[in-house]
Order: C-alpha cells, then structure tokens, then sequence
C-alpha cells in the first residue's frame, strides 16, 4: 500500500521521465477535482497528502536505503496541486492555466533554480522529498497566473 501511494498508483515506476509520469497523473487527477471541489480544498488535500507523504517516505527510505528514488512521485502531486491551487485557475481559464501550470511545475522541479535545488540538495527524508516539490509548486501557480495576466494583457 505505502509503494501504492508514494508512487502514484505505480506511474513513478515507468522506465522514462517518472516524474514526469507522475506529474501527468496529478494534472489530471487535480483537474478533475477543481471540477467539484474549490480550489482551496485541493490545497488542503495537498497539505494533507504531503504530512503523510514525509512519514511514509521515511519509512521507505529506510527501507530501500535510498534517498529521494526517482519511483517516488507523490511529492509530484503535492508541488503540481499546490500550482492548481494557487494560479488563480477558474471555468473561463481552465485548461490554459492546468497548461502553464504543469509546464511551469515541471520546469522548476527540473531545473531547481535557487531554493529549489538547496533544499534538494541539503535537507534528508521526507521533507528533502517534499519540500523542493511543494517549493517548484508554489513558483509554478504564480508563474502561471503572471503569464496568464501577460497573456490577458498583449493578447486579448
């Protein structure tokens, strides 16, 4: 069960770009709640789901005795739905903003600019898992809605 969860139903087990697997199983799995829950409940379930997350992985990092394995893909579901939640995603902007928000998401989780990368690279367990995700996060939803309202502005 706990490989279950921390995989994302097994997407971080794909041979290619597992985070980026998981980051696609997020997206829609946080899609298809903003269509029945506001956007402040996906970033509670985020908040949730890494507070469980942390423990979980410790426990598996003990158990395979590997920090951070690229099969872990939960902390990809926390980042990509604090995104959703907080770039101002609404019925008019839907699918631009689930767009920017994931292209965003996985440009920080990748490239780990500033903070990023030193919490990646500095802080074990858990929260070394987590925290540079939720962090690419955070960066991703304000990057989208900035690019969004850049978009409102010379575009339309």
């Amino acid at each position: 069960m706990r490989k279950l969860f921390l995989t994302l139903f097994y997407s971080g087990l794909t041979p290619k770009a597992p985070g980026t697997a998981g980051s696609i199983v997020a997206l829609i799995l946080g899609m298809l709640l903003l269509k029945i829950v506001p956007d402040s409940t996906l970033f509670m379930l985020s908040i949730l789901i890494t507070a469980i997350a942390i423990k979980q992985i410790d426990i598996y990092e003990k158990e395979i005795g590997e920090h951070d394995s690229k099969e872990i893909v939960i902390d990809e579901l926390a980042g990509m739905w604090l995104a959703l939640s907080i770039c101002g995603i609404t019925d008019e902007n839907f699918y631009i903003m689930g767009a920017l928000a994931f292209v965003y998401f996985r440009l920080f989780d990748i490239w780990k600019p500033s903070l990023i990368g030193k919490i990646d690279q500095k802080v074990k367990g858990g929260w070394g898992v987590m925290g540079d995700d939720l962090l690419a996060g955070v960066a991703a939803g304000l990057a989208a809605a900035g690019t969004y309202q850049l978009i409102l502005k010379f575009i339309y």
